[in-house]
């Protein structure tokens, strides 16, 4: 790759962390936004910058052979995806051994934090250059205590001098190295700290308050919002009800219950599922289930409502919502659902492509009265939120 005589700088994305504050399955790096992976916008923030000749980003070891290394290895402006190691230095130092040693200076920056603008990134070059190394900060705006493990406050601090660290980080290239390599790599949390046990002067500059760290799913939420522009929030409630039909098996919520009866229905009667594709469709303004998958059409008798599920997803993605979270109330004597709920929710969120943990699932009882309390049949309530950028 040819380099500008002013691309000086190398780019080092850090994306070898577990994200095990985040929780889910996939790491907060290796979550999609609008398409992109957030590693993926962590990359182009450092690599729209005209300095920044190339990126190496740096993966644990078990994501080496993935997709996700397949999709960074095609960016047009990834020189390199190296292993990391077992701490943050560790794995700085694979990606500085990774770096062209044509380029004098670097910019580590995190994985999670895809929003670092231009300017901001333009700031930490200009400083850097000047001065050996700089980072971005930010002032703190709530009044900071130090508190002892037992919970108790031991003191409160001068907020005045304190602020917070961001990415991304630069440094002389060599210098960096050095410091790394004469630290112990498990004690520094941040490139600067390692520079600063060196003795090395790191300055600062004003870095951004949208320049956040992906730590938890609200933070997600926040990094949508901030690059999508506004958003479009729809709300859209579904209710479903079928009578007991002891010929035909149980299935709520994508799950089968053996030794309990059925419900009476066109498809395999999933109260749970039809009443929340009616709260997405009704949220999307698609129309609802009766009008999707008509109860006269042969094509859905006895149909699998997991299946319907997914084709009620695919026309949501197309219109260009995002199922932020649905909430399920289900109305029954029998059978208990407690044992069972968190298969359901798996079940649901996997046929709506959601996190289980956006998944609400509740059940009651009709305390004996009317038809549903003589358990002559199931209902369930829905209310599903939508987002549109």
């Amino acid at each position: 790759m040819s380099r500008t005589s002013s691309a000086d700088f190398a780019g080092i994305v850090v994306a070898a962390g577990r994200a095990e504050r985040f929780g889910g399955p996939q790491p907060k790096q290796f979550l999609e936004i609008d398409g992109r992976l957030v590693v993926e916008l962590s990359v182009d923030a450092l690599a729209r910058e005209a300095a920044v000749d190339s990126v190496v980003v740096v993966l644990a070891a078990d994501r080496m052979d993935g997709e996700y290394a397949t999709r960074l290895r095609a960016h047009p402006r990834v020189s390199k995806v190296v292993e990391g190691g077992a701490t943050r230095a560790d794995s700085v130092a694979a990606g500085l051994a990774a770096v062209d040693p044509g380029c004098r200076y670097v910019l580590v920056h995190d994985a999670a934090r895809p929003m670092a603008s231009a300017e901001l990134v333009a700031r930490v070059i200009e400083a850097t250059r000047a001065h050996g190394a700089a980072i971005p900060v930010v002032a703190l705006s709530d009044t900071v205590k130090r508190v002892a493990e037992d919970g108790r406050i031991e003191a409160t601090l001068d907020r005045a001098t304190l602020r917070s660290a961001q990415t991304p980080q630069g440094a002389l290239r060599e210098r960096l190295a050095d410091a790394l390599a004469a630290t112990e790599r498990g004690a520094h949390t941040d490139e600067a700290a390692a520079l600063e046990a060196a003795g090395q002067r790191v300055v600062t500059v004003e870095g951004e308050a949208a320049n956040i760290k992906i730590t938890r799913a609200a933070d997600l939420e926040q990094v949508r919002r901030g690059l999508g522009g506004d958003v479009d929030l729809r709300v859209g409630s579904g209710f479903d009800i079928h009578r007991i039909d002891a010929a035909r098996p149980l299935v709520l919520g994508g799950i089968r219950f053996e030794n309990e009866p059925g419900l009476a229905g066109h498809s395999d009667a999933d109260v749970v599922l039809h009443a929340a594709m009616d709260a997405v469709l009704g949220a999307a303004g698609l129309g609802d289930i009766g009008t999707l998958f008509p109860p006269g059409d042969d094509r859905w008798a006895g149909a699998d409502s997991f299946g319907l599920a997914e084709i009620v997803r695919a026309k949501i993605d197309d219109a260009g919502f995002r199922l932020v979270n649905l909430d399920l109330t289900l109305l029954a004597e029998r059978p208990k659902i407690g044992p069972r709920a968190g298969e359901m929710r798996a079940r649901v969120a996997a046929a709506f492509g959601i996190e289980p943990s956006r998944v609400g699932l509740k059940a009651t009882t009709l305390e004996r009265l009317g038809s549903l309390g003589r358990h002559e049949g199931i209902a369930c309530q829905a209310v599903a939120l939508l987002s549109r950028t």
